[in-house]
């Protein structure tokens, strides 16, 4: 959430960071309602300070002995009024609150204008793409031929969307979450953490999700939580409410968490294979460090990514959001995405965010530089480090082979017991 003075301070700034993001709000409500907050806020201060007046003139005369029954009048009268006015101030406050709540971050001046992928900006490349004496297959043939997966079976136990791995293929998966962690626990500094997949509501707003992606969620509604989105809701959600104390920054965290999406309305959009799923297996990388630090720290959490597609001989491309292709909460956005020669398109397999203080912010997460100083409010990142299945997609289709089995790169091969392909068992 933007802070309320900035957003009062800053109408124009605001009002053009809306335009670029392409979001639709109803400022001129908020700004209305602002005013009228502000104003009770103002009125309710002037009662109070009569009716505080008021009671010591009150306290005098009954000391001196004089008639107080017309101050005392008053005095009711006056509080009766702040009783009046504290609760239409309250139920401004949730209004504004509450529109507030629906204002997107705004994005850095970095961010190139631009309101669909279209324009997105391709910063950087990496490798080259396969080049292949066949037609490489699509990963979903790959892992029929192997093995790898039970496609017909996954939707008796949840639906269509979901996944059974197989033999292999389980294995596989779990390799690769085992290899990204200790990659970046090892190599890269990250603490690593265990997180719920249930999340409460709280934790979905200061992450940003709620309250416009609620529809894409699952919901539990007997107990008001939902199934994990996205890990970096747990992750980032770990130190809400809290002052960190000097010292502490920067925090560099990491996590496997499952995560879950309806994803309302995407029926029919790359369906078939791991491409577009309800349910896909993620290593997160979250950050809080102080303000002056982050875009730093974003380009450093960038390079941790690419490591991991690099390390797996994956090419891919980076590539910097315009402003209206960023999610809701981010300030800037890399995507990657690697390149699927199968299905001969770019798959988007992590993204990488500055958030700013617009998280921290709806967290109530605050920090202290030093002893006795002032609270601050410091800043979020994330990035997938990275998401899964697309990622065990475009593995299988760029390390294919004529023969249908599937070269196994050789950062990842300690992690299956040192196999380096694999090849369905006649």
């Amino acid at each position: 959430m933007l802070d309320l003075r900035f957003l009062r301070t800053h109408r124009d700034k605001v009002e053009a960071g809306i335009a670029l993001k392409g979001t639709q709000v109803d400022l001129a409500r908020f700004y209305q309602i602002e005013e009228r907050r502000l104003s009770t806020l103002h009125e309710s201060e002037q009662l109070k300070a009569r009716r505080n007046a008021a009671s010591e003139e009150i306290a005098a005369a009954k000391k001196s002995g004089a008639d107080a029954s017309a101050r005392i009048d008053e005095m009711r009268t006056l509080g009766d009024q702040v009783k009046a006015m504290d609760a239409d101030l309250r139920q401004l406050e949730e209004e504004s609150l509450e529109l507030a709540a629906w204002i997107p971050n705004l994005p850095h001046p970095s961010v190139p204008p631009g309101s669909d992928a279209s324009q997105n900006q391709t910063v950087r490349t990496w490798g080259e793409a396969p080049k292949f004496d066949f037609a490489p297959k699509a990963h979903w043939d790959l892992a029929t031929d192997l093995g790898l997966f039970a496609f017909e079976r996954a939707p008796r136990i949840a639906g269509s969307g979901f996944l059974v791995f197989t033999g292999l293929g389980a294995r596989l998966e779990r390799a690769l979450i085992s290899f990204m962690l200790d990659f970046h626990v090892d190599r890269h500094g990250y603490t690593e953490l265990s997180v719920p997949h249930v999340i409460r509501r709280a934790c979905l707003f200061g992450t940003g999700q709620l309250p416009k992606l609620e529809g894409d969620m699952y919901h539990i509604g007997e107990d008001d939580r939902f199934l994990n989105p996205t890990a970096e809701v747990p992750v980032t959600n770990v130190y809400r409410d809290e002052v960190l104390e000097p010292g502490t920054l920067p925090i560099r965290n990491t996590a496997y968490c499952a995560s879950y999406r309806r994803e309302a309305g995407a029926a029919g959009r790359d369906t078939r294979g791991m491409v577009r799923v309800h349910q896909f297996d993620k290593v997160e990388l979250v950050k809080i460090v102080a303000p002056e630090t982050s875009y730093d720290e974003h380009e450093k959490l960038a390079r941790d990514v690419a490591d991991i597609f690099e390390a797996l001989e994956l090419p891919y491309r980076v590539l910097l959001l315009c402003s209206g292709d960023m999610s809701f909460a981010a300030a800037k956005c890399y995507d990657f995405e690697v390149w699927a020669p199968g299905l001969g398109t770019w798959l988007e397999c992590s993204s990488c965010s500055n958030f700013e203080d617009f998280q921290a912010r709806r967290m109530n997460l605050r920090w202290r530089r030093e002893a006795g100083a002032k609270l601050e409010i410091p800043h979020t990142l994330n990035a997938s480090g990275v998401a899964l299945p697309r990622t065990f997609a475009t593995l299988l289709e760029n390390h294919q082979r004529a023969d249908g089995s599937v070269a196994i790169p050789k950062a990842l091969q300690p992690y299956l017991g040192g196999m380096t392909e694999l090849r369905r068992k006649e």
